[in-house]
């Protein structure tokens, strides 16, 4: 059969095992549990494995620490490598398939957002970049086999978990052109992804897994056969009443989503049965062509093809040992983010402190690590405290609840969101069948049962409720205090040199899948046990170990040395050791911004970064630790930038007396435009490492400094001087120069035909299906900036909505260039285009 000679080039095997197949056999293999074809020799196949820093939910495998802490360590090689790693360990597991889910490529917009951890960065570029580094890792360096198939998440606009499948996410051109793609172009066009995945949200309107952006502009970034498979339930999620609605029925949606590019369906667990009688329905209908069926099934096939599946040799990889890789991407995940007073690094008897300081936490996207090295065990120190609470809970009638010696309780955060361990079982509290038992692990299933609130009832007594369940258990409680965490805390601070305080998040609670934070607060307890230690002893290092950033306002004023981690694997506590100590670098920089309060941002729904002044391209406060940062052992000075061509060159000089690291990194500014444009945008980095005294000659590529021009519908480079900035980080700049840059100048826009999507402001409109606006209060408006109405006397618009010139409140339309407004006089209103006459 022609299919299995290797020889021949794979669209040729494709298109002759395509021709064997009947159309049940090609609809069965348009589930994720692609259906066996035994009189072809075909197995089963399945899509999905996790694999997002490491082989997941496969039992032991190498933990890496969190995507969010590979992208602190802007290394891109490095990420390569431990992808390359994690593909090593898919391929040699039994039960993995080759199909990976990873990485997670949409830029993280708002700190907020539940999947923080899941991403890279704020940047695009950035993002990109280390998604095509880790993609590279996992599809090995054969141009033609593949070691396994990456997929890029989750295509488009994804950022918030609070109504996921419900809310739509608008993106205006410019949004969509310059901040949301850049993230997924790189790994498509270097066909270091060879798959994405759709996402639950809708995109102006339209559900993501219907959307026209997958075939019109995802797949024309590659001439190779790009394979698109749902997020789980997603099709569903089309016709279920209670969600999308998108579509009168399930039939009708799987055809569309098939037509739209969706090529698996990752719908119904392993039930395959229900979604192949849709596509049956479907195509009895005469929803679907079987060419419509032949394009998706070909796409799969060619994916397993470049597996190897079919040819005669599996693909060779050796199963090696990756702990010193672990160790080596933790330790240069690590982010110095303040060191004053000789605090750091650290000497002298030392006390460890914290709920985080014995534990190595893994979120849901993890493997099972091998082992766990605690900041506890790598530090050995002096002493150590959890720093929790110790309480009793009495009933009423005077019995304990569940353990009469007590539970240890630990805080993290959303209104004090409560976890309590048993002192007698080392277990933590749940609920199993309405039943109270203290068994439990911990938080670790996609439902939580083991969160709690303690709610005061005013009189002296409190009544425990149960998160998941969102009701009362039991009766009235007595809260008994056996023994102050923050107290005992502040008694072994007083006795050490130097106390490190270990704080962060849960990766299961707070922030997570399916759940946003509300605020960027630590939970209140930890921030009590923080003030106790650093009262009882000033020289207080606090380590967080978080999959987000915090707003920490009065450490960042109080304590003299602060060190960030995400959760990083198995190796965190030998990584955070060694760096605390001196014995390596604090390799890190921050991947996206710390803010000083929630308050700085905006609506988690609201997308348009340019508008909301979001992301650290755009924001004009001052905030706490800014994209890029992180400080070195060595101390820099930079002189001497100059302009060499589509280059930039700077010295760099380690002014300090030990040898360091440094990120240089340029930024550009546009300084005239016809729009809003960045205050700053990172354009390249390159690392550094100085002797004491050493100077070095660093050379940074400016880059592309197009931007998305909504006037003609492309990328153009404007007539106008940058700002091309060199520094420590996105405000720490430490050189610049001004740089002009030759390119069009955009006149007034041509007043025939103008889309509506394409304003440059607007206030009060939602962007909706077909390139349409709707208004949603009355008054609302579209700006468009100077247009050329010249002679034209009538505008043909919907009713409801009137042209004004200058001023959307006064303004009158008039021929000539005018400064153009579109104003709804009621909500509801929609228009998709304007027509000058």
């Amino acid at each position: 059969m022609r299919f299995r000679d290797e020889s021949l080039p794979v669209p040729e095997r494709v298109a002759d095992l395509l021709a064997r197949l009947t159309l049940d056999e090609k609809l069965g293999l348009l589930h994720q549990h692609q259906a066996p074809i035994e009189r072809l020799g075909i197995g089963v196949f399945r899509t999905g494995t996790e694999a997002l820093h490491g082989l997941a939910w496969l039992g032991e495998a190498t933990v890496f620490p969190q995507a969010i802490g590979l992208g602190a360590t802007w290394d891109p090689d490095l990420v390569q490598r431990v992808g390359q790693a994690t593909g090593d360990e898919v391929r040699v597991h039994p039960e993995a398939g080759l199909n990976v889910w990873a990485p997670v490529v949409n830029p993280l917009r708002d700190p907020r957002w539940g999947r923080n951890e899941e991403g890279y960065s704020e940047d695009p570029w950035l993002t990109g970049k280390m998604g095509q580094a880790y993609s590279q890792g996992l599809r090995g360096d054969d141009p033609d086999r593949l070691k396994t198939a990456p997929t890029l998440k989750h295509f488009l606009g994804y950022n918030n978990e609070t109504d996921r499948c419900l809310s739509s996410s608008n993106l205006s051109p410019r949004v969509l052109h310059e901040y949301e793609f850049p993230a997924y172009r790189p790994a498509i066009e270097s066909g270091a992804a060879v798959a994405v995945m759709a996402s639950y949200n809708l995109v102006n309107g339209i559900p993501a897994h219907v959307s026209p952006l997958i075939n019109e502009h995802l797949r024309t970034w590659t001439d190779q056969e790009l394979f698109i498979v749902s997020d789980a339930y997603a099709p569903n999620n089309l016709a279920d009443p209670e969600l999308q609605a998108y579509f009168a029925d399930h039939a009708t949606s799987h055809a569309a989503a098939l037509r739209a590019g969706i090529d698996s369906f990752t719908d119904q667990d392993d039930r395959a049965h229900i979604t192949i009688g849709r596509f049956r329905e479907a195509f009895d209908r005469g929803l679907l062509s079987e060419e419509d069926i032949d394009r998706a099934v070909r796409r799969a096939l060619t994916l397993r093809m470049r597996l190897g599946e079919f040819d005669a040799q599996p693909l060779e990889v050796e199963s090696e040992n990756h702990d010193e890789l672990a160790l080596e991407a933790a330790q240069r995940s690590i982010v110095l983010l303040k060191n004053e007073a000789g605090v750091l690094p650290l000497r002298g008897r030392i006390g460890v402190i914290g709920p985080l300081a014995d534990q190595v936490m893994t979120d849901w996207y993890s493997g099972t690590p091998p082992y766990r090295h605690t900041i506890r065990s790598g530090l050995s120190p002096a002493g150590f405290c959890e720093g929790v609470d110790r309480i009793a809970l009495v009933q009423e009638d005077g019995t304990h609840l569940v353990d009469p010696q007590g539970f240890d309780v630990f805080d993290w955060g959303r209104d004090d969101v409560l976890v309590f361990r048993s002192v007698s079982t080392g277990q933590y509290l749940t609920i199993k069948d309405d039943v109270l038992l203290a068994d439990s692990p911990g938080p670790h299933a996609w439902d939580v049962h083991e969160t709690f609130r303690l709610v005061q009832t005013g009189d002296g007594w409190a009544r425990l409720y149960h998160v998941f369940s969102k009701s009362f258990v039991g009766g009235r409680l007595r809260v008994e205090l056996l023994h102050d965490g923050a107290a005992q805390a502040a008694s072994l601070a007083s006795e050490v040199d130097v106390a490190v305080v270990v704080l962060g998040n849960h990766p299961m609670v707070n922030g997570r899948e399916t759940e946003d934070r509300v605020d960027l607060a630590l939970p209140r307890a930890q921030e009590r046990l923080l003030r106790a230690v650093h009262a009882a002893n000033p020289r207080t290092v606090l380590v967080i170990t978080s999959s987000y950033p915090y707003a920490i306002e009065w450490a960042c004023q109080h304590v003299p040395a602060i060190v960030w981690s995400s959760h990083g694997g198995q190796e965190l506590g030998r990584a955070m050791a060694s760096v605390l100590r001196g014995q390596a670098e604090p390799a890190g920089r921050l991947p996206q911004t710390w803010y000083r309060s929630h308050t700085e941002l905006p609506d988690i729904f609201d997308y348009d970064i340019i508008a909301n002044d979001a992301t650290y391209m755009y924001h004009l406060g001052s905030p706490l630790f800014p994209f890029g940062h992180g400080l070195s052992w060595g101390e820099f000075e930079y002189a001497n930038l100059r302009v060499d061509g589509d280059h930039v060159t700077v010295e760099i000089t380690n002014v300090g007396d030990r040898p360091g690291e440094e990120v240089a990194q340029l930024y550009t500014r546009q300084l005239r435009s016809r729009v809003k444009q960045p205050l700053r945008r990172l354009r390249d980095f390159a690392r550094v490492r100085l002797e004491p005294g050493e100077t070095a000659t660093v050379k940074l590529h400016i880059g592309d400094l197009s931007f998305w021009d909504v006037t003609s519908g492309r990328f153009v480079v404007e007539k106008s001087d940058h700002r091309l900035m060199v520094g420590r980080s996105a405000t720490d700049i430490r050189c610049g120069v001004t740089h002009s840059v030759d390119g069009v100048e955009i006149g007034p826009r041509p007043g025939d035909v103008i889309r509506a999507i394409d304003f440059d402001e607007s206030f009060g409109v939602e962007l909706v299906a077909g390139d349409a606006v709707v208004s949603t209060e009355k008054g609302a408006w579209l700006r468009f900036g100077l247009t050329d109405l010249t002679g034209r006397t009538e505008a043909i618009l919907p009713d409801g909505v009137v042209v004004r010139a200058g001023d959307p409140l006064d303004g009158r339309f008039e021929s000539g260039v005018v400064d153009l407004y579109l104003v709804f006089e009621a909500p509801g209103v929609k228009v998709q285009q304007v027509e000058f006459r």
